[in-house]
């Protein structure tokens, strides 16, 4: 498998591993709950014991109340005990890349180091690899907070 940032995979991230990942978001992808947009996004996280989770986008007839796949498999995470974000995959329709919202990347800040993969696929391939690094340059997060 060939794709855009594949330099930026660390070579723990096996092909079977992302196969993994890509097909779990692809099966919470198929569950979206999205009537308004009809936009359907899935996410898989693997987590630091190489356990997946998976989330998908929730929406709302009060838009702001609706909720987006990443945060729906950091919740799954967290509610299986895990704390560690090790890579994370979002899938969405089409050739165009479906990155995480500003405030996804914000809460995937919280569980994740700089350098985590985040892949980004549609229903067919991965088309990207990217980090915190490059979505999120430059970040507060949970090291800011420590008490001197």
């Amino acid at each position: 498998m060939s794709f855009q940032n594949q330099n930026l995979v660390p070579s723990w991230l096996d092909a079977d591993t992302q196969e993994a990942l890509l097909k779990a978001a692809l099966e919470a992808q198929k569950n979206a709950y999205a009537p308004y947009s009809k936009f359907l996004v899935g996410a898989a996280i693997l987590d630091e014991n190489g356990n997946i989770h998976s989330g998908c986008n929730v929406e709302n007839a009060a838009y702001p109340e609706g909720t987006c796949a990443e945060a729906g498999a950091i919740a799954a995470m967290a509610s299986q005990g895990s704390r560690s974000i090790r890579a994370l995959l979002v899938v969405g329709n089409g050739n165009q890349w479906v990155t995480p919202c500003g405030g996804c990347r914000q809460k995937i800040r919280e569980f994740a180091t700089a350098t985590a993969p985040i892949l980004i696929a549609n229903p067919e391939k991965i088309l990207a690899a990217l980090n915190l690094d490059i979505l999120l340059a430059h970040s507060f997060g949970p090291d800011h907070l420590t008490i001197i």
